[in-house]
């Protein structure tokens, strides 16, 4: 039996309850009437444009159609919302030069059962103010040769519809030149005059120049295990210079290049000028200078692949960076360690350390590969920081010194027509095994636009390396190599077009095929390479049909990379290409080529992908593992484009 006291506070309790639901219960039923009410944008459509594409004002508009995908997000009506969407696409026409545009009416279709809505936006947009001349004033001690080039590059040009956005981009370019060339208080003010004809105009940029300054002082906030000297001698600029915006946003990328900092921030203190010294503050955050880092992942050429690196920044101070990798996959495995001094005499050449011990499995040949190498680089050219113009560029030299290990595949050895040539390439014709030392020089030369590496979209990117082994260098092997490459990428509207070319030549310099290494021959096949056929499945063939590798090489592809769902991509590409047995033989001619369709995944880690690829010429007589080739189509799977 319940006590006294106990059914007090139950009876104490359901009181409280049943309070709660009295007063809630209002508010809950008018929720609900609420949701009742709701009424779904069932589509949207903007009619009579014509200057301005409808997505475009759609996507500025607070009112959106919900989409017809089950589980993606409903859409509801607002009258007041869409109310001022409507004054939305007129300051919208405004701002972007058609200010006599005007919502000509709407319509709003309900359902039968009032619970959903087709809107009807009819637009009519006047003719626009178009710009008749473009004038640059007030710089004062600039030559006409120099405002004529400012003029060039600006967003606004004779003809042009005036838009807002641009005018206030030519405006900022105009100040920042300025800035950049000694003049930190500079403004430029923007005069819109009347022009010749009805809607036109002349827009003049005029300079007010203020006095000129130098870089003063520089402060250090932040730096704790990184010397203050460090960051001294990275930055662009040194106090006395004449002021230039620019060296501060060069400094600024090149300390982040440091991979030291996780935060840096370079601000110029104009209120503390005195006499002509802008003082510069330099703040910044130190990263964690061990970190590790462990990825994963599968590939149809890979298959499962694993790889941890460690890298320890800072490593006895001065900014150098000691790193160790591990990797293995199928196709490749080994260890290898990098020490990189970024700073060697100035900011902008650098000295790295690298030893490896590395075993490669690839469809023709196995190699150990033992030793290391020095490369010296030397950047030569940045894109401006401030306007975003220009290339990346850089050169550099390695010295090579490694033992090669390496052995052809039992198949190879088996073809008694390739003994003769086991032979001449310095292999032992019972094992098929080889060794020597590979002691090169080897210079390096690239030149890029195309900013995203993993993704480029527009810009172009080249290389030339070459090589020269043994020559005056004690070695095994003595051989010439050239290798060009240029990509090339153009958006054309969604649309991205992506070219690759690639001409190699190694040419033997001693007295037999032996001077250049089996597995410095050339081959093509592959995810990033002729689609159509496996890895290494392209190249000469020995007499009873197995690849053996060229001496020549040119390789061809085109891309066309279309958005197709969020981070859904597709692409069509065509490749084409050939490697030859003789050297310096760059003909287009007898190439083999394939063609496929393929889709890309936007991943955090890079475009995800898939290629399926047709042979259009397949290989007569190819063995593959010793069996004849008759499948003449290849799966890919990948991540990262093709290039």
């Amino acid at each position: 039996m319940m006590k006294p006291h106990a059914t007090h506070r139950y009876m104490t309790a359901v009181w409280c309850v049943l309070l709660l639901f009295v007063v809630a219960a209002p508010a809950i039923a008018q929720s609900r009437a609420a949701r009742n009410r709701l009424i779904k944008v069932t589509s949207l459509d903007i009619i009579g444009t014509k200057a301005v594409p409808a997505s475009r004002l759609k996507a500025v508009l607070q009112t959106k159609e919900s989409s017809w995908i089950p589980w993606e997000r409903k859409r509801y009506f607002d009258r007041s919302t869409f109310e001022a969407d409507l004054q939305r696409i007129e300051t919208y026409y405004f701002d972007h030069g058609y200010p006599d545009a005007r919502v000509a009416s709407f319509n709003a279709a309900l359902s039968e059962d009032q619970r959903s809505i087709s809107l009807t936006i009819v637009v009519t947009e006047g003719t626009p103010i178009l710009i008749e001349d473009v004038r640059i004033e007030g710089l004062v001690g600039f030559r006409d040769t120099q405002i004529e080039r400012l003029r060039a590059r600006l967003p606004i040009q004779p003809g042009q519809v005036r838009e807002r956005a641009l005018v206030d981009n030519a405006r900022g370019m105009v100040a920042r030149g300025l800035q950049d060339r000694g003049y930190p208080f500079s403004r430029v003010a923007v005069e819109e005059r009347p022009g010749s004809k009805d809607h036109s105009l002349v827009i003049a940029l005029v300079g007010l120049v203020g006095e000129p300054a130098v870089f003063g002082p520089v402060a250090i906030e932040g730096s704790l295990g990184v010397g203050e000297n460090v960051i001294r001698r990275t930055l662009a600029f040194k106090p006395g210079e004449r002021f230039n915006l620019a060296s501060i946003q060069q400094s600024q990328r090149r300390l982040y290049d440091l991979e030291l900092f996780s935060l840096v921030n370079i601000t110029n203190a104009t209120e503390q000028v005195r006499n002509g010294e802008v003082p510069i503050n330099v703040t910044v955050a130190e990263a964690d200078r061990r970190q590790v880092k462990f990825s994963g992942g599968y590939g149809s050429e890979e298959r499962l692949r694993g790889q941890a690196t460690l890298r320890h920044l800072n490593f006895f101070g001065g900014a150098r960076t000691a790193s160790i990798e591990g990797k293995w996959s199928s196709l490749d495995r080994g260890v290898r360690t990098e020490l990189r001094q970024p700073y060697l005499f100035r900011p902008d050449l650098s000295v790295t350390l690298s030893a490896q011990r590395w075993f490669a499995d690839e469809p023709a040949y196995q190699l150990h590969t033992r030793g290391g190498r020095i490369t010296m680089a030397h950047e030569l050219s940045r894109p401006n920081p401030v306007t975003g113009r220009g290339a990346i560029s850089s050169v550099s030299a390695s010295w090579i010194y490694e033992r090669e290990d390496y052995a052809i595949t039992p198949e190879a050895l088996a073809d008694l027509t390739f003994r003769n040539q086991l032979i001449a390439l310095g292999l032992d014709p019972r094992t098929g095994e080889g060794t020597g030392l590979l002691n090169a020089l080897a210079l390096d030369f690239r030149r890029s636009t195309a900013g995203n590496t993993l993704d480029a979209t527009r810009g172009y990117v080249l290389h030339a390396h070459g090589e020269r082994g043994g020559g005056f260098l004690p070695g095994d092997f003595d051989y010439a190599e050239l290798t060009l490459e240029g990509r090339y990428y153009k958006r054309l509207g969604p649309i991205v077009l992506a070219q690759r070319a690639r001409f190699a030549a190694i040419d033997p310099r001693g007295d037999a095929e032996s001077s250049v290494p089996f597995f410095k021959r050339y081959f093509l096949g592959g995810s990033n390479s002729l689609r159509g056929w496996g890895r290494f499945e392209v190249s000469p063939l020995s007499g009873s049909g197995l690849p053996i590798g060229g001496f020549s090489l040119v390789e061809l592809s085109s891309e066309l990379r279309l958005p197709l769902v969020g981070r859904l991509g597709a692409v069509a590409f065509v490749d084409a290409g050939v490697a030859r047995p003789d050297t310096w033989n760059l003909r287009l001619s007898n190439m083999r080529y394939d063609v496929g369709p393929g889709l890309r995944y936007q991943s955090p880690i890079g475009p995800l992908r898939a290629d399926v690829a047709v042979q259009l010429n397949p290989i007569d007589g190819l063995l593959i593992d010793g069996v004849p080739e008759t499948r003449h189509w290849r799966v890919h799977i990948s991540i990262g484009q093709t290039f």
